[in-house]
């Protein structure tokens, strides 16, 4: 029935179908470990021979639950939660690559994303090729080895709001025999559903808008069922080949369309532990709740600042995938016809300095590490969150020096103008 449902209504009934006496809303279980009536049946749990849960550091019901709903938003089979969206980045690709593997990735990412394909994942063995996710599909293809075994992108990249052509990685990525894994933080399954356009797996931070209220770090890896591992066996010994660790079971034959979440779950989270708390869970599941109400005021509002920004004559520069103009527009109707997200990016005449003074005389929107909930945020990327990077990454990762990310929250629009307008009066007189 939940498969009909639409995504408002999926936000506040999916993943939680309680039964007669028994809480309305998601509880939270806040227990450790889980009771057994015989060794048997804890026997069972430990060879995946049964359903269930024993520890939580692999399972809990508060977060399957809200695992649930978000893999209904998506459209997906099944959904795990994590710690953070740097863990469900992490997993993702652990999930399918060992040491001496490669993977094609968007340079168009998050910093810290980029940071661990680039460096962490390389201490592991693994390693990553950058492509511009606008080059013809013909020389991204180029990049790909006998040993790469995925495509990563973003819908819409951190910070620079690059909008993914999603089917054309799609088309690539199977055209070569490995999934796409796509980063829908940004969009959310409100306003896009990569699995629609030919997406195989969809990671999100859960920190950002699906939470909403910068209340809890979190994460969440959401599988569509749709790639056929067997068809690529050679490749994806761990999902295809017998696991020595579970008594030589095989995911794909014993899971099916959930070997994907079965795997990261049974091996990962068994290994490394970066499970999200059921309290996290429990507070993810409140703002999911209004995401559909969020979503469209988030819009609306950054939609309004970018065309003001536009007009002003301090702005050198304005990038929002919604302006008539802009370079991602066409793909942003494709993709996004409903709203992008409520971050965008601009720069001020007067370049780097300029822009930190200006970000320094704002008094509604705060200097954050975070972005993407209610509050309107301010960052300079350069200084922040991409300092790590050189100057020539930070222009492959489509991040100027002079570029300020702008999360627009869901306070009045007029307040929010009315502080860029006395902030941009006091930091630059032209």
């Amino acid at each position: 029935m939940s498969k009909k449902m639409k995504r408002e209504t999926l936000c506040i009934q999916a993943g939680w179908k309680p039964k007669k006496g028994e809480p309305r809303i998601v509880p939270i279980i806040q227990s450790t470990t889980f009771k057994y009536e015989t060794s048997e049946q804890m026997a069972r749990l430990f060879d995946l021979e049964d359903s269930g849960y024993f520890y939580t550091r692999l399972q809990n019901p508060t977060n399957d639950a809200v695992a649930s709903k978000i893999a209904e938003l998506e459209g997906g089979v099944a959904g795990m939660l994590t710690s953070s969206g740097q863990a469900a980045s992490f997993f993702a690709i652990l999930n399918i690559c060992g040491a001496g593997d490669h993977f094609i990735s968007a340079a168009s990412i998050y910093g810290g994303t980029y940071n661990l394909f680039a460096v962490t994942m390389k201490k592991l063995g693994i390693d990553c090729t950058f492509v511009d996710q606008d080059a013809p599909a013909e020389d991204i293809a180029r990049e790909f080895r006998p040993n790469t075994k995925l495509l990563f992108g973003e819908t819409l990249s951190n910070p620079g709001v690059a909008v993914l052509d999603i089917e054309k990685f799609a088309a690539i990525a199977h055209n070569n025999g490995v999934p796409l894994v796509i980063d829908n933080t940004f969009a959310t399954p409100i306003n896009c559903r990569p699995f629609e356009w030919g997406a195989d797996i969809v990671i999100h931070s859960t920190t950002k808008y699906m939470d909403g209220h910068a209340a809890a770090v979190g994460g969440c890896i959401v599988d569509s069922g749709n790639f056929d591992w067997d068809a690529q066996a050679a490749k994806y010994p761990g999902l295809c080949e017998p696991d020595p660790s579970y008594h030589g079971l095989t995911y794909t034959k014993a899971f099916g369309k959930g070997a994907f979440i079965t795997k990261a779950t049974a091996q990962l989270m068994r290994d490394l532990g970066s499970i999200q708390s059921p309290q996290n869970a429990f507070l993810l599941n409140i703002g999911l709740e209004t995401l559909h109400l969020r979503m469209p005021r988030h819009c609306q509002n950054a939609l309004a600042v970018a065309q003001w920004l536009r007009t002003n004559g301090k702005v050198a520069w304005v990038n929002y995938p919604e302006l008539e103009g802009n370079k991602y527009y066409d793909l942003a109707k494709k993709y996004l016809p409903n709203g992008s997200c409520g971050v965008l990016s601009f720069g001020l005449k007067g370049g780097r300095d300029v822009a930190t003074r200006f970000m320094d005389s704002l008094e509604l929107a705060a200097i954050v590490t975070h972005v993407a909930d209610a509050r309107t945020s301010v960052l300079h990327p350069a200084s922040h969150t991409h300092r790590q990077l050189s100057d020539e990454q930070l222009l492959e990762a489509g991040v100027a020096p002079d570029l300020i990310r702008l999360s627009v929250g869901i306070e009045n629009i007029d307040d929010i103008i009315a502080d860029l307008s006395q902030a941009l009066d006091r930091c630059l007189v032209l």
